[in-house]
């Protein structure tokens, strides 16, 4: 029992730093723009289609994250304080209310006759840069085995969350509004500038560390 309470601190720590980079609500209502003319039961086989992809993409990145960050060189604490970097703009953008800056409108006209399920719902939007970023920095600093299956759970749990949002998302948009989807971007996009701080202040501590001891 003495072992669970920092397992579950770990794993909400992990689930709420994926959940908000994620994003689901935002995620859901460029889903439901980009199917408004597809019947149900296709816009849901885009939505299984894209969920799948986003969710491979993100635990490959959890796996492999460390074994590229080695071919090229790349610290975890490096990682920690770019990807800090970046997921604090987006952060920053979502309180702003300034929503899917990856994608530009001119890209989902065109991606509309295409597989869009593909880009831009599964990739940028789901998994972009600031998601790889996040699950890599979760992985490097994971202690243990336990911890690494922890923040698999917490990826597929998102993404099965975020499945379900899309399932409903005629219903759910319809009863948020944009108004509503507004409040909660803004909420997330708070927390997750607070992790953002957080990577940052940790990475550049432990870059200060090892530059005193001279191994930097």
């Amino acid at each position: 029992m003495v072992e669970a309470v920092p397992l579950i601190s770990f794993f909400l720590y992990a689930f709420t730093a994926i959940f908000v980079i994620v994003n689901p609500i935002n995620a859901l209502f460029t889903f439901v723009s980009m199917t408004s003319g597809y019947p149900e039961k296709m816009k849901n086989l885009y939505a299984k289609k894209a969920i799948l992809l986003a969710t491979g993409v993100a635990i490959f990145f959890a796996i492999a994250g460390s074994l590229v960050l080695e071919f090229l060189g790349i610290s975890v604490d490096s990682l920690r304080v770019a990807g800090g970097i970046l997921l604090f703009t987006i952060g920053y953008n979502m309180m702003t209310a300034k929503m899917n800056q990856n994608v530009t409108q001119a890209e989902i006209d065109e991606s509309q006759e295409k597989d869009f399920w593909v880009f831009p719902i599964a990739i940028p939007l789901l998994c972009g840069p600031g998601l790889i970023s996040t699950v890599i920095v979760l992985m490097g600093g994971s202690s243990s085995l336990t911890n690494d299956i922890t923040i698999i759970v917490s990826i597929m749990l998102v993404f099965a969350i975020t499945y379900v949002g899309f399932y409903f998302s005629r219903k759910i948009s319809k009863y948020l509004g944009y108004t509503g989807t507004l409040v909660i971007t803004r909420l997330l996009g708070l927390f997750l500038a607070a992790i953002a701080v957080g990577m940052i202040t940790l990475g550049l501590y432990n870059i200060f560390k090892l530059f005193i001891a001279g191994t930097f």
